[in-house]
C-alpha cells in the first residue's frame, strides 16, 4: 500500500511519519529528496546553477539554500523555474525507492505540498494531519522563532485547511501530546491492516 502523508507547516508531518516507521512502514521523506537531488555533482544541482548562476553556491560547492531563496522568494517565475528542476527529480527518486521496497510493505510518502501539486490520484491512502490553526501559530513560533504575522504568511503561502481536508481520506488530529498522537496513530495503523485485508 501507498500511502501520501501531508499536513500544514507545523502539524506534525514528521512526528507523525516517524510513529509509522516505528510500526514497520517504509517512509520516503519528500524535503530529504529534495536535499539529495541537488547535491554536489548531480544533474539538479547543475540544472539550478545553470538556471541562476554561480552565485547560489557555497565555496565549497554546495548549495546555498539561503542564497537560492532570497532570490526565488517574491518571484514566482523563478519558484516555478525552480520547481521544474527539483519536483521531477524528487518524484523520480521517490519512485525508485518506493519500488524498492520489500513487497507487501505499507510505503509512506511524506509530501509537504501533496495537496498543492495535485499528486492525491497517485496514492492508494492520502493522510492529513491536521492541527487547530491557533495551534499551529504557537507551534511555528515556537520552533522557527518567528513572530505571529511571519508565522501566518508561512501557513498562507500554504493550501488552506480545508482543501488539504477535502483531500484526505484519513485525518490525523494533532492538537495535543505525542502521547495522544501515538494514540491515534496506533488506531490508524490497526485500521489500515483491516483496509489492506480487505483490498487483498
Amino acid at each position: 500500500m501507498h500511502i501520501g502523508l501531508t499536513g500544514g507547516i507545523g502539524s506534525g508531518k514528521s512526528s507523525v511519519a516517524e510513529l509509522l516507521r516505528e510500526r514497520g512502514a517504509v517512509v520516503i521523506d519528500s524535503d530529504v529528496l529534495a536535499r539529495e537531488v541537488v547535491a554536489p555533482g548531480t544533474p539538479g544541482l547543475a540544472a539550478v546553477v545553470e538556471r541562476f548562476g554561480d552565485g547560489v553556491l557555497r565555496e565549497d560547492g554546495t548549495l546555498d539554500r539561503g542564497a537560492l531563496g532570497a532570490v526565488v522568494f517574491g518571484d514566482p517565475a523563478a519558484r516555478r523555474d525552480l520547481e521544474a528542476i527539483i519536483h521531477p527529480a524528487v518524484r523520480a527518486r521517490a519512485a525508485a525507492l518506493a519500488a524498492a521496497a520489500p513487497a507487501g510493505s505499507v510505503v509512506v510518502q511524506m509530501i509537504p505540498l501533496l495537496v498543492e501539486t495535485g499528486q492525491q490520484a497517485a496514492f492508494d491512502l492520502v493522510v492529513v494531519v491536521d492541527v487547530d490553526p491557533a495551534v499551529q501559530v504557537e507551534r511555528i513560533r515556537r520552533r522557527d522563532g518567528l513572530d505571529e504575522s511571519a508565522a501566518l504568511a508561512r501557513i498562507r503561502a500554504q493550501a488552506d485547511r480545508e482543501t488539504r481536508l477535502a483531500a484526505a481520506d484519513v485525518v490525523l488530529h494533532n492538537n495535543g501530546s505525542l502521547a495522544e498522537l501515538r494514540e491515534e496513530v496506533d488506531r490508524f495503523w490497526a485500521a489500515l491492516k483491516t483496509w489492506k485485508t480487505k483490498d487483498a
